[in-house]
């Protein structure tokens, strides 16, 4: 009874959450059948994932075959760093131990590896396929643009490139458009960074892969549900009504060869697993530095200020929503908040360690709920990558970008609380 009662805080917190998006905005009306048909593929995709069988044994079969993929990428990491790259229980055949965790050596490889594992997947066609699968759905479903529809199913697979599949379309979308497109990015988790997210929570929970791919998914239509609700279409989108028959991504130049497109994705995923490093060097160092400034004022309840803890007071509404039991709320409250400075890397890594510790920090629904919470790239840095790649795109549109920018931040943030919600109900 009492578990069913937290259900229902997560359901009721579902909607005021989506009260909340449609009060910060700009309350103009929205499409009925955008409303109904996101809220359907929503819960959906939730019932189908928690609650059928047949998808949950596909679930599984997602979870393992993307387990074997991240240890197949570790073979290559060993070669290059020996006991380095082995994680705190493994160790090689002759008999060297691992020496701990170490983020750069265990981790980041693997962004590499799944960056030329996803270029080989398109130069194959296998992902344009899907994309473009995903693409007709949202639109037949949500009422949404052909852009946004591409845009929106290319975000669950990749990040900043996703704007690449609609790049002839960009200069042109309406407002609205360009808001969807953006909290899309920033709800969603590109699939080459997935295993980064994996190796911080499989050790708690074994399931972990599959559920931030459906965490992913469910995050579409829970982006496009928020921004329309925050900036209702008022304008008549250049590709309203269809699926744009060609895309950049079909016509640019393709590898000659899968070697050749192979060596291209290692290449992305390098410059992607130095960007992941340089930004926790730089964020948390910059944290570091506003915690000894913090630590001059005087502190509360005997505790010094730090910037975790201030987030976490901020967030600690948007806790209770997600259906959090109280002994609970002050721990997911400061992971959720640090999330916005920390990036999503460190609080998964946060969510791992207080879920290994002994007790527990939280009930195995509680914890499903926060590891679909943080699915996104919500986070301040974020908003300078998103916006600086698009504005490269359509540089004539940088200052409305900035803007727009801003209430994405905002929308995305709404929007990974509503799958958070999602599991909250049906984990």
């Amino acid at each position: 009874m009492d578990d069913i009662f937290y259900r229902l805080v997560a359901l009721l917190g579902f909607f005021i959450i989506l009260m909340l998006a449609w009060g910060t905005g700009t309350r103009a009306t929205i499409s009925r059948k955008t409303v109904v048909g996101s809220l359907a593929l929503i819960w959906l995709i939730g019932g189908l994932i928690f609650w059928f069988p047949p998808s949950r044994l596909a679930l599984q079969w997602i979870n393992d075959a993307l387990v074997m993929l991240l240890s197949a990428s570790q073979k290559g990491s060993i070669f290059l760093f020996g006991p380095l790259a082995l994680g705190p229980s493994q160790s090689l055949p002759d008999g060297s131990a691992s020496i701990g965790f170490v983020l750069a050596m265990q981790v980041l490889p693997a962004v590499i590896f799944f960056s030329a594992l996803v270029s080989a997947l398109y130069y194959l066609n296998i992902m344009p396929a899907i994309v473009r699968a995903f693409g007709k759905l949202f639109h037949k479903t949500m009422n949404l643009s052909g852009a946004e529809s591409l845009s929106a199913s290319a975000n669950i697979f990749v990040g900043i490139e996703s704007s690449l599949t609609i790049k002839p379309w960009l200069n042109n979308m309406t407002r609205s458009e360009l808001l969807t497109l953006l909290t899309c990015m920033m709800a969603t988790v590109a699939s080459t960074v997935l295993a980064v997210y994996v190796i911080a929570l499989i050790g708690v929970f074994p399931q972990i892969a599959g559920h931030l791919v459906s965490a992913s998914v469910i995050s579409i239509p829970c982006a496009v549900l928020v921004s329309k609700l925050s900036l209702p279409e008022t304008q008549t989108p250049e590709t309203l009504g269809r699926i744009p028959a060609e895309s950049l991504e079909e016509n640019k130049e393709q590898p000659v060869n899968l070697m050749v497109a192979l060596i291209d994705g290692g290449q992305q995923g390098v410059k992607m697993a130095v960007g992941i490093a340089t930004l926790l060097i730089v964020v948390l160092g910059l944290e570091a530095l506003v915690d000894l400034i913090f630590g001059l004022l005087p502190g509360i309840d005997g505790q010094a200020l730090s910037m975790a803890r201030v987030l976490g007071w901020l967030t600690w509404p948007f806790v209770v929503l997600l259906g959090m039991r109280p002994e609970e709320w002050q721990t997911a409250a400061q992971i959720l908040g640090s999330r916005f400075v920390e990036t999503e890397v460190a609080a998964y890594f946060t969510l791992g360690a207080v879920q290994s510790a002994s007790p527990p920090a939280f009930s195995p629904r509680s914890f499903t709920a926060m590891s679909y919470a943080l699915c996104g790239f919500v986070h301040i840095a974020s908003l300078g990558i998103f916006i600086g790649g698009l504005a490269t795109l359509i540089p004539d549109r940088v200052r409305e970008l900035s803007w727009l920018g801003l209430r994405a931040l905002w929308t995305a943030f709404l929007a990974t609380l509503l799958t958070g919600c999602v599991a909250g109900v049906l984990a």
